[in-house]
């Protein structure tokens, strides 16, 4: 009896190791004011996040990774896949930015992701011909250095690279995108000959997004009303539809049993009517449990390597896609939990630790001069703002779309105020703008105060070039 209670107590441990060390995140960094990677890394630390994956290869990322024992996911921007169907710059790429930090107290360094969904539609097919030699030839470079064996490329995909046919709209029946399943067999064919997974990034936000006919429960894991019936198989939500239907894809060109790896998933808190802390939580609080069981899906049961997309909210994305796309953090700007999460996935309240010791610019606010005169200005000054400033809070079903025109127009100064570092030439707008030592935020909407930068030339426009822009403006508006 006792051997079976200890048995037990290891597998119960076990679990508890794999619901802690199967959860990575997306550390992105495409913000005004990043927090510096040092804080970063001591947060990822704190929250018992052992895995990361990064856009890049940044230094300074590195090297505050290093000595960590954290598994990291480096990565090459699709601008630089031209580069890498040269094989002789592959290898340097290599060298630089992976070799260079294989040794005792380095970067652990997991795999290396060739390119960012770079089969999009809306691309228009750039990278259509160079992303198999690019990842090719980092693999064989990787082969060529002896690191082949614990470090493998892989190309994280959007989900759109395949689909379930409209006379058979089920999981069971996915398929490549047929416009591109030739190159992905191709693809899929090479990971799985130097065993490395296939990435794909599942975004059930999305599938909510623009599409109001869409089963609102089924973007969440707690139950919808009427399953999607799948020859028997019943499926709950879309998350275990749109895996499964990369399941079905693979087996249809002879790859069923490929690792799959989730390179992206989340939920954003603003920027749209269905991106709010009270959606993401319900969304993690029904993907985290799943993780840390170990449930996996109906065909493919079992432990399922994913990385939460994202750490931090980035206010320097493009929003081409959506105005949510700032927004997909499970910490703000500044590091601070939007929320209480927690991350084992089994009920320990254990919620999210933010970032320590955390460097504010003053208590300073800027807003709409009520004492102003002529408003005939005001919209080309609001526009000019939130061209420099992340406004995108103001939209439609936003935690700050309640405001009056005065409050938006504060809203919009604060922000370009805050992402020029509080420079006083940058609250003026004509007369229309005031600084003020008074907390402007209301009960919903947060008027932020910016954090110190960690560096002072990743600022998206420096003060100088602000002071010359503001000069120039009012020159051609006054």
């Amino acid at each position: 009896m006792e051997k079976n209670w200890v048995l037990r107590w290891i597998f119960v441990v076990g679990l508890m190791c794999l619901s802690v060390e199967g959860i990575g995140v997306n550390w992105g960094t495409q913000a005004t004011h990043k927090l510096p990677p040092d804080t970063v890394v001591q947060m990822l630390k704190d929250n018992g996040i052992k895995k990361v994956k990064l856009f890049d290869s940044d230094d300074s990322t590195m090297s505050a990774l290093a000595g960590t024992g954290i598994e990291v996911m480096v990565a090459i921007p699709n601008n630089q896949l031209a580069e890498m169907n040269d094989y002789g710059r592959a290898k340097q790429w290599v060298k630089k930015n992976v070799t260079r930090y294989n040794f005792n107290g380095g970067v652990n360094v997991k795999y290396v992701a060739v390119g960012n969904e770079p089969f999009l539609k809306s691309y228009n097919n750039s990278f259509l011909n160079i992303t198999l030699p690019a990842l090719q030839n980092i693999q064989n470079a990787l082969n060529e250095a002896g690191l082949g064996d614990k470090i493998k490329a892989t190309v994280p995909l959007n989900a759109d690279v395949y689909q379930s046919p409209e006379s058979n709209p089920v999981p069971s029946a996915g398929i490549f995108r047929p416009d591109i399943s030739g190159l992905m067999t191709q693809i899929v064919q090479f990971l799985s000959k130097n065993g490395a997974p296939f990435t794909v990034n599942i975004y059930p936000f999305l599938s909510l997004y623009g599409n109001d006919d869409f089963p609102f429960n089924y973007a969440f894991f707690d139950g919808v009303d009427n399953p999607v019936n799948d020859n028997g198989t019943p499926y709950t939500n879309v998350f275990d539809a749109n895996f499964d239907t990369l399941v079905a894809a693979l087996k249809s060109v002879g790859f069923g049993d490929l690792p799959i790896l989730v390179g992206e998933v989340g939920w954003p808190t603003e920027g749209d009517k269905n991106a709010n802390a009270g959606n993401a939580l319900r969304f993690y609080n029904g993907l985290l449990p799943r993780l840390a069981a170990n449930r996996g899906t109906p065909r493919r049961p079992g432990y399922i390597e994913v990385y939460l997309f994202g750490l931090i909210d980035e206010d320097a994305k493009s929003i081409a896609p959506g105005n949510f796309e700032r927004h997909w953090g499970i910490f703000r700007y500044d590091g601070q939990p939007k929320f209480p999460m927690d991350l084992s996935g089994q009920n320990q309240n254990k919620f999210l630790i933010g970032a320590q010791n955390v460097k504010y610019l003053a208590p300073r606010w800027c807003m709409f001069n009520p004492d102003a005169k002529d408003l005939s200005k005001l919209p080309d000054n609001i526009n000019y703002a939130c061209t420099f400033g992340d406004c995108t809070a103001l939209g439609y079903g936003s935690s700050c779309n309640n405001l009056d025109a005065n409050g938006n127009a504060s809203y919009a100064f604060n922000m370009y105020f805050q992402v020029q570092n509080q420079n006083p030439m940058a609250c003026n707008f004509q007369g229309l703008a005031k600084l003020t030592t008074d907390n402007i935020s209301t009960p919903t909407c947060n008027f932020i105060v910016q954090i110190v930068n960690s560096s002072a030339s990743s600022l998206m426009m420096p003060s100088l070039v602000a002071i010359l822009f503001v000069s120039l403006f009012l020159i051609l508006f006054s």
